[in-house]
């Protein structure tokens, strides 16, 4: 099934994503990455805009300065997710960020706050910098611009996908889908050799 929606949004809208489904993204995007993450929770540093509702994307991206604050997208890249699996607990349970963009999928630990709290990983296509750059509209906001390029970005997208659902809020991995599948094959493999 595909979705499309704007985000913010809310826990029920999140909670109709099944892992396997494809997702276009309109309104709002916040880029987030490792040094932004651990002054948020290793610190304690609550963030200077809201998460609620959001959409985070793992990216540190090439930008040009135009002026104080003001910053034009040259290169959207999105980075590999699992070094920040362990994150996902906080972000969905007490900032209530709804989905999590990234490569590679997050860590099996991280499907229980996504269930528990109504959170969703969404798959990027790796390699996709070039698509995805030409579909963030504007830079509206940077926070922590002394962590470049690992601030906190707020990107105004428009088509921004397609995406496809990783993990979702049920407790199903495309991931894990695919270390069982990898498994079984392997051990017919064996098997069929002796």
């Amino acid at each position: 099934m595909h979705h499309e929606i704007t985000f913010p949004t809310d826990e029920a809208a999140v909670r109709e994503f099944r892992a396997g489904d494809t997702v276009t993204v309109q309104g709002h995007i916040i880029g987030i990455r490792d040094a932004t993450q651990i002054r948020i929770f290793d610190k304690g540093v609550e963030p200077p805009m809201s998460l609620r509702g959001a959409a985070l994307l793992h990216t540190a991206p090439n930008v040009r300065k135009l002026g104080e604050g003001r910053y034009e997208p040259m290169c959207i890249g999105t980075t590999t997710s699992a070094r920040m699996s362990r994150f996902t607990e906080g972000l969905v349970r007490d900032h209530r960020a709804r989905a999590i963009i990234g490569k590679g999928g997050l860590l099996p630990e991280a499907l229980v706050p996504l269930r528990e709290h109504g959170g969703v990983y969404l798959a990027i296509v790796g390699g996709a910098a070039a698509l995805e750059t030409t579909q963030i509209e504007e830079i509206e906001q940077v926070e922590w611009e002394d962590l470049m390029p690992e601030c906190l970005w707020k990107f105004r997208v428009k088509d921004f996908g397609p995406l496809i659902v990783g993990m979702d809020t049920h407790g199903e991995s495309l991931y894990e889908n695919v270390q069982v599948e990898a498994r079984k094959r392997l051990e017919e493999t064996i098997y069929s050799r002796l």
